[in-house]
């Protein structure tokens, strides 16, 4: 979608002096030490499957350029350690996954997940997926959105650094063709209230909670939400025609 070059990515923005800008994210980068077999699906697959971030800095870059093929494209932000998206991605060789995720270890597991499931029709991506939504991906060019078990950032003072809130719902919904799916899940009740009251105040898109999406594979965060008494919360949104 890029044509020129695009602005700096997040960690990468200078004040005047030189200083790296200190800016509210919705995540936190952990560290990057693999296993071993993290280490081996990397060394397998990183090559054909993975993105480098610096590749999204130069001009003309185009996300179908590394899947290889024009295809209905599907984004999933936040993907952990891909057990959802090897599963979902191999239900849908017809089109192009891009699964959006700062871990690298998560990013590792991911590879040897999708090369067990058959999914070669995904790629991943390290770079912010706010800023990729914004600078990478063009109006109406997603199919599907996932957002499943967002960093919850529970402790009230940290609320701002939730992915999902009004400014988030707008840029998405513009990203969304009409009549295409953004399907969110959350252990955490008020999350929940969050994003239902965000997205049912977005114009251009219309839904609700949902009973659970039966395709969606039970995680390990949705698990742990289980096992620590939480509900699990499923919505699903639709971008309106025009």
């Amino acid at each position: 979608m890029t044509d020129g070059v695009p602005p700096a990515r997040p960690h990468h923005k200078l004040t005047a002096d030189g200083r790296r800008v200190r800016e509210v994210l919705s995540y936190s980068r952990r560290g990057n030490r693999f296993t071993p077999n993290q280490a081996a699906a990397w060394a397998a697959h990183h090559e054909a499957w993975v993105i480098p971030d610096e590749a999204v800095d130069r001009p003309g870059f185009r996300f179908e350029t590394w899947f290889g093929r024009e295809a209905p494209l599907v984004v999933e932000i936040g993907s952990g350690v891909g057990e959802a998206t090897a599963v979902l991605a191999a239900a849908r060789p017809e089109a192009n996954v891009l699964a959006l995720e700062v871990w690298r270890p998560g990013v590792a597991d991911t590879l040897w997940r999708a090369a067990e499931a058959g999914a070669d029709n995904v790629r991943l991506c390290g770079v912010d997926a706010v800023w990729s939504l914004e600078h990478l991906l063009g109006p109406g060019s997603v199919a599907e959105l996932w957002t499943f078990f967002p960093d919850p950032w529970h402790k009230t003072r940290h609320h701002k650094r939730r992915l999902v809130d009004a400014p988030f719902a707008r840029l998405a919904a513009s990203r969304l063709a009409p009549g295409a799916a953004w399907r969110l899940a959350t252990d955490w009740a008020d999350y929940a209230e969050q994003m239902r009251t965000v997205l049912d105040a977005e114009p251009a898109l219309e839904g609700g909670e949902v009973e659970r999406w039966a395709e969606r594979p039970v995680t390990k965060f949705e698990r742990k939400g289980l096992e620590a008494g939480r509900t699990i919360t499923d919505l699903l949104y639709r971008r309106l025609p025009g």
